[in-house]
């Protein structure tokens, strides 16, 4: 993974920050990275989860990690227990 200055971004640095869809979509923090995918939980009643993969990862901004991940396309994301 690379941050927004084209340096390489080691992926424990981006545990619990915000991440976020293309359309400001609120996907939760960070919690786990694996070697294809960066799960996501919202610190909500119903503590969602998303198994997002890595190549839909778009950038980092600041403390946000931001996915190429609209709103209606989380559903395909969401991890059901």
């Amino acid at each position: 993974m690379r941050d927004n200055y084209g340096g390489v971004l080691k992926s424990e640095s981006i545990i619990k920050k915000e991440a976020r869809g293309i359309d400001n979509t609120d996907l939760g923090k960070i919690k786990e990275i694996t070697s294809d995918c960066i799960i996501t939980q919202k610190d909500t009643v119903n503590n969602d989860k998303f198994i997002i993969p890595k190549d839909l990862l778009e950038r980092f901004h600041e403390d946000n990690i931001l996915f190429q991940v609209t709103e209606e396309e989380t559903e395909t994301y969401k991890k059901t227990d």
